[in-house]
């Protein structure tokens, strides 16, 4: 006789833990698309401009902090 209990079915349960894994698998490798379309994008740009002769205007990493980081420190 089987006894009824919260808890669900072990096989089910490992489907689910699949499923999950699955998806937040596809989720990063969805990020990780538009990561690499993005930095497509600014290589294009960067030659683009370097054969117009134009001055590539980025300075440093993009998440570097803007003013405060061009200027070496805090803005105390």
């Amino acid at each position: 006789m089987r006894i009824m209990t919260d808890r669900t079915d072990p096989e089910s349960g490992a489907k689910q833990r699949r499923a999950e894994v699955e998806r937040l698998a596809a989720k990063r490798a969805e990020r990780s698309a538009a990561q690499l379309r993005a930095n497509l994008q600014r290589r294009k740009a960067q030659v683009r401009a370097r054969r117009e002769g134009q001055a590539d205007e980025t300075e440093g990493l993009p998440a570097s902090g803007g003013q405060a980081a061009r200027k070496g420190g805090d803005s105390d």
